[in-house]
C-alpha cells in the first residue's frame, strides 16, 4: 500500500462517481492560482460531506474554514430551500477567492463568509444568539479544535452533526507522546468529545490523494 495506490484508487472512484463540475474545477484551479495550501478536501471527500448534509437534512450549517471555499460549495449545494452556510476564514486574501469562487458557482446568496479569527466569530455568533445549525464542518487550525468544539456545542441543538477533518495527522493522533501543537490539539479534541455525555461519536480513518487522514464525527443528543 503506498500513496501512489490511494490516489489512483482515488481518481477511480472519483470518476465512476463525481462528473466534472466547472464550477468546482474553477475552485481548485483558482486556489493554486493565487498560491493558497492545498489543504482542501478531496473530491470524494467533498461529495462525501455533501451526502452527510444531506442526509442530516441540513438547513442550516457552519463551516469552520473556508480556504478557497471548495468544501463550501460542496456543503452549499446540500442545504434544503431557504437554507444557508455561514463559513468562517482568518485570511482576507483566501476570503476574497473563495467569494470568487463561491460567486462563480451562483451560491453567493446561500453563503455568508465572516472574515476574522474564528473563535472571535464564533463567540460573536453565540453572542447575538443565531439560529442553532444543523452541520458544523471545524476544518481549521488544529490546535484551536478544543476551543472551536466549546463554542460550537452552544451553537447546536440535539440531532447536530459536527465533523471534524484531519484528525488522524499521518497516524500520530494515538502518539500522546508528539510535541505537534497540531496532533495535541486533535488529541484534546477527540478527548473532550469522548468525554461529554451530550454527544456521541466515533472517527474514520481514511486514505486516499490527500494521504493518510480522517474524520471524527459526533451526534448532539441533548
Amino acid at each position: 500500500m503506498n500513496q501512489e495506490l490511494w490516489m489512483a484508487v482515488d481518481k477511480y472512484f472519483s470518476q465512476a462517481f463525481l462528473p466534472s463540475d466547472a464550477a468546482l474545477d474553477h475552485a481548485l484551479q483558482a486556489s493554486q492560482a493565487a498560491g493558497l495550501p492545498p489543504h482542501h478536501v478531496a473530491p470524494n471527500q467533498g461529495k462525501l460531506l455533501q451526502l452527510l448534509a444531506q442526509i442530516q437534512g441540513a438547513k442550516r450549517i457552519l463551516e469552520i474554514g473556508t480556504l478557497g471555499g471548495y468544501s463550501t460549495i460542496w456543503l452549499a449545494r446540500s442545504v434544503l430551500p431557504n437554507g444557508c452556510v455561514v463559513t468562517l476564514e482568518v485570511n482576507p486574501q483566501y476570503a476574497d477567492i473563495a467569494t470568487d469562487n463561491i460567486d462563480r458557482a451562483g451560491l453567493a446568496e446561500i453563503v455568508d463568509i465572516k472574515v476574522g479569527k474564528a473563535i472571535d466569530s464564533l463567540r460573536q455568533l453565540v453572542k447575538v444568539g443565531v439560529e442553532p445549525f444543523d452541520v458544523i464542518f471545524i476544518d481549521a487550525d488544529k490546535p484551536s479544535n478544543p476551543d472551536y468544539l466549546h463554542e460550537s456545542l452552544k451553537l447546536s441543538r440535539p440531532g447536530t452533526v459536527i465533523i471534524g477533518d484531519n484528525v488522524v495527522r499521518e497516524g500520530e493522533v494515538a502518539n500522546a507522546a508528539c510535541a505537534d501543537p497540531k496532533v495535541q490539539g486533535v488529541r484534546h479534541f477527540c478527548e473532550l468529545i469522548a468525554l461529554d455525555p451530550r454527544l456521541s461519536a466515533t472517527a474514520i480513518q481514511t486514505v486516499g490523494s490527500k494521504g493518510y487522514d480522517g474524520f471524527a464525527i459526533a451526534r448532539v443528543l441533548y
